[in-house]
């Protein structure tokens, strides 16, 4: 039909529709139906489904499954896609590979698959007959386009197979930055979040998995979050959960109930506030005074530092040991790091205990002479819910 049309109009037909492709991935199946973080209209929770049958045969509890148990799982020999399991080359050029095997274990679709489309369409078609969307796909793609309209069929039949399976999956658990330190190696891979739909932005993700927006510093761009507040605008999308956002009162006085469940709430924040306001500058100042015998020792430190621990392994152990051996500083902020994680791994203290080991953390974090933790503690004491 439109058989004569130019090169560039077919490349921006393809990346257009692969668009969409990626805004059903990360709106329908990743936000929506995986965690559960926003509702769906009928219209467009429908719409994901069909263009997702029509563009990649995807079947929804299939990836719903398994990106559940890759949470559950996360970086264990039962992760289905951990590159430090599999390695990093094999998530990135065979992540599809990866996704089929996961997909005919029936047990991860009993035990993950729940609460996923289950009507008469989704029984009768989608998931039975998956693959019928993606020819019928490449039959309207050389109707319209002729012969480039094949070319343009194949760069939707990759997109997710190379950018969801193999570089999210792959470089999003080996390369990139952290803005927060989950049980996991999940990274920000780009604070843009554009080419895939805010998918880059995968360890603000892990860290806050029922929010529905990923982008958490300003600079951060998620364009998925964008398309879900289009959405609600129009009343097809209501989003149920967001990550906490801390809020720091220096105006307030003591630590008291809502003291604790802010710092609670806001956990992987503290820790991450705790990283560039303690620790990198203790470390900043350490490099500053160390010879050479010291610069050594202290390089790649920081990251050690701030990591979790079930991430190390054990070279990375001995060198940490070496470091908080060799540096005083290092080691107090270290183990002062440690003890505030343990505030709130208490599941059974009770919360009067609870304040007062952080009213005693805060107490002993001042007469420790450093000052980034006695600035820290301060701020600590200042965190309060966010107002309803």
């Amino acid at each position: 039909m439109f058989h004569d049309q130019p090169i560039w109009v077919c490349l921006a037909v393809a990346l257009g529709l692969t668009h969409i492709t990626i805004a059903s991935v990360t709106i329908f199946l990743h936000r929506h139906q995986a965690h559960r973080s926003l509702e769906l209209h009928p219209i467009s929770s429908h719409f994901f489904r069909f263009w997702l049958w029509l563009t990649t045969g995807i079947v929804t509890r299939e990836w719903v499954a398994i990106h559940r148990k890759h949470h559950a799982k996360v970086e264990s020999v039962e992760d289905p896609h951990s590159p430090l399991q599999y390695g990093i080359a094999k998530v990135l050029l065979e992540g599809s590979e990866l996704y089929r095997v996961e997909a005919a274990n029936s047990e991860t679709l009993q035990q993950y698959g729940h609460e996923t489309p289950d009507d008469w369409l989704e029984r009768n078609l989608y998931a039975r007959f998956s693959y019928a969307g993606i020819f019928l796909m490449l039959l309207i793609n050389a109707f319209l386009l002729g012969p480039l309209g094949i070319t343009v069929w194949a760069v939707q039949m990759m997109w997710i197979p190379l950018f969801a399976a193999g570089i999210i999956n792959g470089a999003g658990h080996w390369w990139g930055y952290r803005n927060f330190e989950p049980a996991d190696a999940s990274t920000n891979i780009l604070p843009i979040g554009a080419i895939i739909g805010g998918e880059e932005l995968h360890n603000n993700h892990h860290a806050f998995a029922s929010s529905a927006r990923f982008s958490s510093k300003w600079y951060e761009i998620d364009l998925g979050w964008a398309y879900i507040c289009a959405l609600q605008v129009f009343g097809l999308a209501r989003v149920k959960k967001v990550a906490p956002r801390p809020v720091i009162d220096y105006q307030k006085q003591g630590i008291d109930v809502d003291t604790l469940k802010a710092v609670v709430t806001n956990r992987l924040h503290v820790m991450s506030h705790y990283a560039s306001d303690v620790i990198r500058k203790v470390y900043k100042e350490e490099r500053a005074r160390a010879d050479m015998a010291g610069l050594k020792i202290l390089r790649h430190g920081r990251k050690l530092l701030v990591r979790h621990h079930v991430l190390l392994d054990e070279k990375s152990r001995q060198r940490l040991e070496t470091l908080l051996a060799q540096n005083h500083a290092l080691k107090v902020v270290y183990e002062f790091n440690q003890r505030l994680q343990t505030i709130w791994q208490h599941k059974t203290a009770t919360q009067e205990n609870l304040i007062q080991a952080l009213q005693d953390w805060c107490h002993h974090a001042e007469q420790t002479g450093i000052e980034a933790l006695q600035e820290f503690a301060k701020t600590l004491r200042a965190y309060r819910l966010q107002e309803a």
